[in-house]
C-alpha cells in the first residue's frame, strides 16, 4: 500500500486480544506486519521499593510511555524502522536490548488501553475490540501472572480487585465505543477472524 494500514487491537486483560493479533500475524503473514505491543512501553520502575511497586496501579494509562509508542507508530507509518522496547516484568524496567521493527504494509498495535488515548486512537485505520466475559478474563490473567511473571495467587487477586477491575471500568470498557469491529471471544471466534482477515487481505490487495 502507498501508506501502511494501521490496525489497533484492544480489549480487557485476558480477553484474547494477543491471540487475535497472533492469528492475524499467522494468516496475513508476519512478513507483512509490523507488530507493536503496548505492554512493551511500561515506564521504568526499577528504583521503586517493594511497597511502592505493590501500590503502583499498573493498569492506569500513566504507567505507560504512550508518547514513545505514538512516535514509533508514526516512524513506521513514514517508512522508517523503529526500536521497540523490551520490558522485564520481573525487575520492572526496560531491558537494554530492543526489538528492531521494519516498516510493513500493516502496522498492528495491540494493548488494553490503546483506544483510551485520543492521540494514539487517531492513528488507527481499523479498530478492533476483543470482548470476553470478566470471569474468563480473570482466570486467564491469573494463570499468566503466576506462570510467566512469578506472581502469587493472593497478589494477583488483590491487584485485580484494587486496580485491574476499576481501571477496566474507568478506561477499557468505555473505549469500546470507538471500535469499528467488536469480536466476542477473541481468536476463538472463527467467523469473526475469517471476516477480519478477508477484509485485511482485500485492503492490502487494493493498496
Amino acid at each position: 500500500m502507498s501508506s501502511p494500514l494501521i490496525l489497533g487491537v484492544a480489549g480487557g486483560t485476558g480477553s484474547g486480544k494477543t491471540t487475535v493479533a497472533r492469528r492475524i500475524l499467522e494468516r496475513v503473514g508476519a512478513d507483512r506486519i509490523a507488530y507493536v505491543p503496548h505492554d512493551a512501553y511500561y515506564k521504568n520502575f526499577s528504583s521503586f521499593t517493594k511497597a511502592q511497586l505493590e501500590a503502583l496501579n499498573w493498569d492506569h494509562p500513566d504507567t505507560l510511555d504512550t508518547e514513545l509508542m505514538i512516535d514509533h507508530v508514526r516512524q513506521l507509518r513514514e517508512g522508517r524502522a523503529a526500536e521497540i522496547p523490551v520490558y522485564d516484568f520481573t525487575r520492572h524496567h526496560r531491558a537494554a536490548e530492543t526489538v528492531h521493527v521494519e516498516p510493513q504494509p500493516v502496522i498492528l498495535v495491540e494493548g488494553i488501553l490503546i483506544f483510551a488515548d485520543a492521540e494514539l486512537r487517531k492513528l488507527f485505520d481499523v479498530k478492533i475490540f476483543v470482548d470476553t466475559d470478566a470471569d474468563i478474563r480473570f482466570i486467564r490473567r491469573l494463570k499468566r501472572d503466576i506462570t510467566e511473571r512469578g506472581r502469587t495467587v493472593e497478589s494477583v487477586i488483590h491487584q485485580y480487585l484494587t486496580t485491574v477491575r476499576p481501571m477496566h471500568v474507568d478506561f477499557v470498557e468505555p473505549s469500546k465505543r470507538y471500535a469499528d469491529v467488536i469480536i466476542p471471544e477473541g481468536g476463538l471466534n472463527e467467523v469473526a477472524m475469517d471476516l477480519v482477515v478477508a477484509r485485511l487481505a482485500e485492503l492490502l490487495a487494493v493498496g
